[in-house]
C-alpha cells in the first residue's frame, strides 16, 4: 500500500517543538523526512524532560520516522551542501529567527533559484514581518499573548499556562496543513511558495470568537476555572474515592438528563434553565447539585450511571488510565514502536485514521547524525570527502 506522501522529500531544520512535530506529522504518512542538526549542538529536545539510560525520551516522539544527519549551516560548505540536499526536495521546515537563513545565503530567493518547486515552511514566534519579528519566540509566549492564559485558571487566580507545549502542538498541526495546501497549489502552478507561520496565531484561532465578542460587544472573556459562560453544569467533580469526573451539558437535553439523574428535576422547570447562558448564570446552584450527588459515589459508579442516563461524562485520566482504557485500545491510540536504543517504546499513534492509506510510526527518533553518511553519500560525496568535512566540523 502506497502512503499518501510517499515520494515527498522533507528537510527538517527546525528545533523545539512546532517545526519538528510538523515534520513528524508529514513523516507519519510516508514522507522521507531528513532531520538536519548541528554537529556539535543537537536538537535540544534530545535533552528535554526525562531520559532512560541517557536517552532522551521526548526526542523519540519528535524524531519518529526521520533520518538524521548533521550539518553546520553557518559554514559556507555546509550551506552549499544544504542547497544540494534541497535541489530535489519538496518541503523545507525551519524555525530560525527571521533573517538567519538569509545571512547564510539560504533565504527563499536563493533556495528557489536552486529548486523553484520547494515549499519553504518558516515557523517563528512572531512571523517574518512586524516589530516583533526578530524577537526570540516560544510557545509559552504565544500562550500568553494569544489570550489563552488570560482566560485560563480560577477567577481569583493568576493567568494559567499549560504544563506542555500547547501552542507549539497547535502550530505543528497548522504547519502540516499549510504544507499540504502549498503542495496542492504546486500541483496547479508548478512552483513552490513560502509558508509564514507565527506561533502566536494558530492557538488564537482555536480560542473561539473572543475577538468578535470584543469587537461587537466590548466583552472580554474572564477566567472561569473549569466552568463555561455558555452552559452549566460544566465542571470537574470529585468522587467518593478521590478520583474526578468531567461533566459537559452543551446540549439542553443533556442538561435535563443530568439534573434528573442527580435528583434535582425541579430545576429544569426554572425559566433560566432553558438556555445555556441562563444555566451558566446559575452555575453555583447547578454545581452544588451535581457535586453533592457525585461526592457520594465512586468514579466508576458515576460514569456507569451517567452512561445509563445518556448524559455526557468522562473520567479525568492521567497517563496510567489512558494506557488501561479499552476505548483507546480499540482505536490503537498508543503504539509500541521498535527502537535501536530502547528496544521498544510506547507513544501516541498518528492522531487520526485514513481507511485506505493510514499513517504509521515506523521507528522512533534515531541517534544524532545516524544517517549522515548515507544521505550525503547519495549526493555523490566520497568517504574521503565526508571524513574531511567531519574533521572540519561541517558534518
Amino acid at each position: 500500500m502506497t502512503a499518501p506522501l510517499d515520494g515527498v522529500k522533507v528537510v527538517d531544520l527546525a528545533t523545539l517543538f512546532a517545526g519538528p512535530l510538523a515534520a513528524a506529522f508529514l513523516g507519519d504518512f510516508g514522507a522521507d523526512v531528513i532531520k538536519v542538526e548541528h554537529p556539535a549542538k543537537p536538537d535540544p529536545s534530545r535533552g528535554h524532560g526525562p531520559a532512560r539510560d541517557g536517552v532522551g525520551l521526548w526526542w523519540k516522539v519528535l524524531g519518529r520516522n526521520k533520518r538524521t544527519v548533521t550539518l553546520n549551516l553557518s559554514d559556507p560548505d555546509g550551506a552549499a551542501l544544504l542547497r544540494r540536499l534541497l535541489a530535489d526536495a519538496d518541503v523545507l521546515v525551519e524555525n530560525f529567527r527571521p533573517g538567519t537563513l538569509e545571512r547564510w545565503g539560504l533565504g527563499p530567493a536563493e533556495l528557489h533559484a536552486v529548486n523553484p518547486r520547494l515549499v519553504i515552511t518558516r515557523i517563528s514566534g512572531f512571523g517574518q514581518v512586524g516589530p516583533y519579528a526578530r524577537r526570540p519566540g516560544f510557545g509559552t509566549l504565544a500562550e500568553a499573548m494569544s489570550g489563552f492564559a488570560a482566560a485560563t485558571g480560577e477567577p481569583d487566580g493568576p493567568p494559567t499556562l499549560p504544563p506542555f507545549g500547547l501552542a507549539d502542538s497547535v502550530s505543528a498541526l497548522a504547519a502540516a496543513y499549510a504544507v499540504m495546501l502549498a503542495l496542492r497549489a504546486r500541483d496547479v502552478t508548478g512552483t513552490g511558495q513560502v509558508v509564514d507561520l507565527a506561533i502566536i496565531e494558530p492557538i488564537m484561532a482555536m480560542l473561539g470568537p473572543q475577538i468578535t465578542w470584543y469587537d461587537q460587544l466590548g466583552y472580554v472573556q474572564p477566567r472561569l476555572g473549569n466552568r463555561s459562560n455558555n452552559n452549566a453544569p460544566r465542571n470537574t467533580y470529585r468522587c467518593a474515592d478521590g478520583r474526578w469526573v468531567a461533566v459537559s451539558t452543551s446540549a439542553q437535553s443533556i442538561a435535563e438528563r443530568v439534573l434528573r439523574l442527580v435528583g434535582r428535576p425541579e430545576l429544569i422547570d426554572e425559566p433560566w434553565f432553558t438556555t445555556g447562558s441562563g444555566r451558566a448564570a446559575h452555575a453555583d446552584e447547578l454545581d452544588a447539585a451535581v457535586s453533592a450527588w457525585v461526592a457520594q459515589r465512586d468514579r466508576d459508579d458515576v460514569v456507569a450511571a451517567f452512561e445509563e442516563a445518556q448524559a455526557a461524562v468522562a473520567p479525568v485520566y492521567d497517563v496510567r488510565d489512558i494506557l488501561a482504557d479499552p476505548q483507546y485500545a480499540a482505536l490503537g491510540t498508543v503504539r509500541t514502536v521498535p527502537d535501536e536504543e530502547l528496544g521498544e517504546v510506547r507513544m501516541q499513534n498518528v492522531p487520526f485514521r485514513l481507511a485506505e492509506t493510514p499513517g504509521e510510526i515506523r521507528h522512533a527518533g534515531r541517534r544524532h547524525g545516524q544517517d549522515t553518511d548515507t544521505v550525503f553519500g547519495a549526493l555523490g560525496l566520497s568517504a574521503e570527502e565526508l571524513a574531511a568535512l567531519r574533521e572540519r566540523g561541517v558534518l
